[in-house]
């Protein structure tokens, strides 16, 4: 047993995001830990406070209001630990994606290899990738030098060769570097990330130490075949502390609370994604969608491995001229259920840009907000699809957060917009943290794993419901799939699905039933291949059973008029 599950009762968690700050209370409640509540504040790391700590001590006092527990004493100190009349708190987690993304310059020597292994890191946080410079790509030194420095980036991460491979043109590279920092402002120096080769720390260390801050990590590309990003993501992890901690007032006293474990949200999520996908294990792997307003963040666990990316470029609340270089508004409306210009769309971005923590306040705004958070879903899973290339395509389950699905009041829109995005495929269970739960559980697992698996037993996860997505393309109105229920009372139910079609299984909320599968035409629901099916035990959620037999990829009308009715058809045919 962990010595944390004796030494450390109750915890406190704290995440400050770009829009809200928040405050998780756990404990122990009759032999098992529980969430208790938590509180939430607007944050404060910009003007006027530009001070984390105004929001923190704001979640913290709503968190008192909820939860009766005093944790801050009249000094403004925290407590701890608990006390005899149970005030304070015994252990603090915390993590941070507040901030605009780090600006990053990525150097390598071959631009598919150690350059895209470079790139891969850099999206494992928040990050945005404003120059990229190679061996190859043909710019004399002094051009490089002046890239570097009008870039003016916050982090420079070097990679490059092979272990035990030729040095000499990596440190050319590095040559190029030094001089750039050198030539900026104290202020100004980026942090520059080593993680090439490894017979070249110790040079590295000597030649760039006198300069500016240098971090060494394990080669992320150790050879042309493997990619090794974990040994260097907890070091990406404490850089990003540091150029926070000069940014904003108020994180190192964040830090020291949590005994120098504050670390990115992006980070708790994706270390809570590759802990379940231990649990679970299986050929399948866990997907988890967070959808905040710094970044969209995915994160596939798989038993030993995890895919991470964090998409800044992609978050809803981005400016228009950035998402743009992305996509078109008219790929944003073509997901409209209302009639609505593209000019108001262009304005509704302008307006989320200016002021990124807005809620929609008409029907036309949420109709916009949901057709713009579907586009880039499906922009971050394109993008997270290079990566995901060795793994199977199949996810149980997906589990997925944001105030832009945890609002709605009618949770068949939350998982409509999910459906749309990420256009899951074969069968899965899909959850909605409700609560925010992600990051403070991901947190928590470094000092007190047991807390985690207790509080997801105890349904920290909304559960909407089994959902059965049939890979392949057909005539509308063919028949696909055809499905028995058989129900615990021995009834059963039979009914044939159609391409083209939502349908929702009669199956109630925490139902048991048996599902017999049988994909036509070389449909694929990832039983064995093409046209093979089984049978499956599930049971019901919120939404049921939800059986996507729209086709992946999932294809729309081109006819604007046409496209509307068949998103309002399909919003009928889920809409619970």
């Amino acid at each position: 047993m962990p010595a944390s599950y004796t030494i450390a009762e109750s915890l406190l968690a704290i995440d400050v995001g770009g829009a809200h700050t928040r405050a998780y209370l756990f404990d122990i409640v009759e032999g098992r830990y529980r969430f208790l509540g938590s509180g939430v504040a607007p944050s404060t790391y910009e003007a006027p406070y530009k001070d984390i700590r105004e929001g923190i001590r704001l979640a913290i006092d709503h968190l008192k209001e909820i939860t009766g527990r005093q944790i801050i004493d009249d000094d403004e100190r925290l407590i701890t630990p608990t006390r005899h009349d149970g005030s304070g708190i015994d252990m603090v987690v915390a993590t941070s994606s507040a901030g605009p993304p780090l600006k990053v310059v990525l150097i390598g020597l071959l631009e598919d290899v150690s350059l895209s292994s470079a790139a891969s890191l850099a999206r494992t946080t928040y990050a945005q990738i404003s120059e990229r410079l190679w061996l190859t790509d043909q710019r004399r030194t002094d051009e490089r030098i002046s890239s570097i420095i009008r870039t003016m980036p916050d982090l420079v991460i070097v990679a490059g060769d092979t272990n035990g491979g030729a040095s000499r043109s990596v440190m050319k590279m590095l040559n190029a570097v030094g001089l750039a920092s050198f030539l900026q402002v104290e202020e100004k120096k980026p942090e520059i990330f080593f993680v090439g080769n490894r017979t070249l720390h110790a040079e590295v260390k000597n030649t760039l130490a006198s300069i500016g801050n240098v971090t060494i990590a394990p080669n992320v590309r150790p050879s042309l075949e493997e990619e090794q990003l974990d040994s260097a993501q907890p070091k990406l992890a404490a850089i990003y502390r540091r150029i926070r901690s000069k940014q904003m007032t108020g994180v190192d006293e964040l830090n020291n609370w949590a005994k120098g474990n504050l670390i990115p949200t992006s980070m708790a999520v994706g270390r809570l994604v590759r802990a379940l996908s231990k649990v679970y294990g299986g050929e399948k792997g866990v997907l988890g969608v967070d959808v905040s307003m710094e970044a969209i963040t995915l994160a596939a666990g798989f038993p030993g491995e995890l895919v991470l990316g964090v998409y800044p470029e992609f978050s809803p609340s981005y400016a228009l001229s950035d998402i743009q270089n992305y996509c078109k508004v008219t790929d944003i409306a073509q997901w409209l259920r209302l009639d609505i210009p593209v000019h108001i769309i262009r304005d509704y971005l302008h307006t989320k840009a200016t002021f990124p923590a807005s809620i929609p306040a008409t029907l036309e705004d949420m109709d916009i907000e949901q057709a713009i958070v579907r586009t880039l879903l499906g922009l971050a899973m394109k993008n997270i699809q290079t990566q995901l290339h060795r793994h199977p395509r199949f996810f149980e389950p997906i589990i997925f957060s944001g105030d832009i699905f945890c609002r709605l009041s009618n949770y068949s829109q939350a998982l409509h917009m999910l459906l749309d995005g990420i256009q899951p495929e074969g069968i899965t269970t899909v959850a909605l943290d409700q609560n925010h739960l992600m990051p403070p559980l991901g947190a928590a697992l470094s000092v007190n794993p047991i807390l985690t698996l207790h509080t997801i037993d105890s349904g920290a996860f909304l559960n909407l419901g089994s959902v059965i997505s049939p890979v392949g393309n057909a005539r509308p109105g063919t028949p696909v799939m055809s499905i028995r229920i058989e129900y615990e009372n021995g009834s059963e139910a039979k009914t044939i699905v159609k391409y083209g079609r939502i349908e929702v299984l009669p199956l109630s909320q925490g139902q048991k039933a048996t599902l017999h599968l049988q994909p036509y035409h070389r449909f694929d629901i990832g039983m064995g291949g093409a046209g093979r099916g089984g049978k499956i035990k599930v049971v019901g959620g919120l939404l049921g059973v939800v059986v996507d037999a729209r086709g992946r990829p999932l294809k729309l009308p081109s006819d604007p008029a046409r496209r509307r009715e068949q998103a309002i058809r399909w919003m009928k045919m889920i809409d619970r």
